[in-house]
């Protein structure tokens, strides 16, 4: 069976869910302590005051007093780890997830971002066939106990993207669930660009993490052989995506569905999706960070080992604190 935390029971379909290892089943208890923790860490509403009226001569209520408002439903939090890519510029031989920084595979550091935040009750990896089979493994012998499926994905991203979403469809996960998508090559997001982004879609509908450019940018335009410059934006206008990416799922799941039929859809990541297939809908920003870089090269690989050592510390601190009562916190 597969539960998302505050979903309904779905059975388990083998295209899309891989095949649990005895070590998964041991997970169970440990699991359902981070559910408990998740769902308490989700702020719900105070309850609305209501007047008593006084008691009649008899000592018994005159009316009974209104009854409080009820807290709102708590929707599952679902991250989304893409690691299907090929990783051609990097090295198409030695897949960039794989690749260790600090001793530690890149898709295990991406996975632990959101394993390790209370906030996320699910986890859904998606692959390639090339490194489905070490990331089961690494899934296993890491104890990931959110991971709730690992998946095979497309050609492109955004084939990635729809077989995840398709899973969650298939799952009949709730409309107004929050789906966060990230790159797993982005390995040391910040815990509050993820915690900013589940804040986000209590107000949107969809929210990415991003940083402010410091850069000019220029739009530039064909001439001949030779691109020249076409407009320069307002710098304070200029922001570099990032992710996770956020999303309402029945926000994410139309903007797709409407995509698919556009023979010309080849986005680069979700935000375009919803940007140009539902633009009523407002994308909010959500504070990104410098270590939230992404591997796309060699050389971006040695940049992103700096920030592992800082990553280690934050997360020994989160887990510890995890451990220990609120009172005790």
């Amino acid at each position: 069976m597969v539960a998302f935390t505050v979903g309904r029971m779905c059975e388990e379909s083998p295209e899309s869910q891989h095949d649990r290892q005895p070590d998964r089943a041991r997970q169970s208890q440990a699991y359902d302590a981070d559910r408990q923790e998740a769902v308490q860490s989700q702020p719900a509403a105070e309850p609305a005051e209501s007047p008593v009226e006084p008691a009649d001569s008899a000592g018994a209520p005159a009316e009974s007093a209104a009854e409080p408002a009820a807290a709102p439903a708590q929707v599952p939090v679902v991250a989304v780890v893409l690691a299907a890519g090929f990783g051609t510029r990097f090295d198409a031989r030695n897949p960039k997830q794989l690749v260790a920084v600090a001793n530690k595979p890149v898709v295990c550091w991406s996975i632990e971002d959101f394993e390790y935040d209370p906030r996320i009750t699910d986890i859904v990896v998606v692959v390639n066939p090339q490194v489905r089979d070490e990331v089961e493994r690494l899934v296993d012998e890491g104890g990931y106990a959110k991971v709730r499926a690992i998946i095979e994905g497309g050609a492109e991203r955004v084939d990635s993207t729809g077989s995840a979403l398709q899973m969650l469809a298939d799952f009949g996960i709730p409309q107004d669930a929050k789906v966060l998508i990230h790159d797993s090559v982005r390995p040391f997001v910040e815990r509050s660009s993820i915690d900013g982004c589940i804040d986000a879609l209590d107000e949107f509908d969809a929210a990415t993490v991003a940083m402010a450019s410091t850069d000019t940018i220029l739009v530039t335009e064909d001439l001949g052989d030779r691109k020249v410059v076409h407009a320069v934006p307002d710098r304070s206008d200029m922001f570099r995506a990032q992710t996770p990416q956020a999303f309402r799922f029945k926000t994410i799941r139309r903007a797709y569905e409407l995509a698919a039929q556009d023979p010309d859809f080849h986005p680069t990541d979700d935000t375009r999706v919803v940007v140009d297939y539902l633009p009523d809908t407002r994308v909010a920003i959500v504070a990104g960070s410098e270590s939230n870089m992404k591997i796309t090269t060699q050389d971006d690989l040695e940049m992103v080992k700096r920030f592992a050592f800082e990553a280690t510390r934050k997360r020994a601190i989160d887990r510890v604190q995890g451990m220990l009562r609120p009172d005790e916190a």
